[in-house]
């Protein structure tokens, strides 16, 4: 009997040590996840208002064209920044479930684009019923929600509140800016919105786990 109770007690006492060395590890990631949220932020008020600024005053949407740019340098950026702090290359069930949302954000977001561009520019007969919808729907507000669902999910799997409601704040606001702003270069104003967002959730996260 009392040998059944100790093996309980082990059993219950290895439940908290995962637990606990999973609530660090969320600790850890969203601590790190500070700075990264900054540094996207930043890049993406960057490319809103550069991006904003040449279709504006050139009146060429194709400018659009830049915002490929932005994962081509913002991906290697954040590679380098890991690979100088070894303690950011240690990965874990956490982080990489966190990493997945934000890939699978970056696919969708990538492939939508394009086939958008090619459904406007060369689309015709029956697919023309498509372009239709998308000019309903939108492509912006749709990235913008994806944006706030990853955001918020990444949140719910850090345990963080701070990301849950920026995801909501962004992906909801910039649905409604959307439709107050119309479309255009002006819906890239949506875009500066997300990013600076993201930027006070880096630093309130910074400012949470300094």
């Amino acid at each position: 009997m009392e040998e059944h109770e100790n093996k309980e007690m082990t059993a219950q006492e290895s439940l908290s040590l995962i637990s606990e060395t999973l609530n660090n590890s969320r600790k850890e990631i969203t601590r790190r996840s500070g700075k990264y949220f900054l540094f996207w932020g930043a890049l993406l008020v960057f490319f809103s208002l550069l991006t904003y600024l040449l279709w504006e005053t050139t009146d060429n949407p194709a400018w659009n064209f830049l915002w490929f740019a932005m994962p081509a340098i913002g991906m290697p950026l954040e590679k380098f920044s890991r690979r100088k702090n070894p303690s950011e290359r240690v990965q874990n069930d956490v982080s990489r479930i966190n990493g997945g949302i934000w890939a699978t954000f970056g696919i969708f977001a990538c492939v939508m684009s394009l086939l958008s561009f090619i459904l406007v520019e060369f689309a015709d007969g029956l697919i023309g019923l498509f372009r239709s919808i998308a000019a309903v729907v939108g492509l912006t507000p749709a990235i913008i929600l994806l944006f706030g669902m990853a955001e918020s999910i990444s949140g719910v799997v850090l345990k963080n509140w701070t990301v849950r409601i920026a995801g909501l704040v962004t992906g909801i606001g910039g649905w409604f800016l959307y439709y107050i702003t119309g479309a255009e270069a002006e819906q890239l104003i949506i875009f500066a919105f997300a990013g600076l967002v993201l930027v006070v959730t880096g630093l309130i996260v910074k400012y949470q786990y300094r």
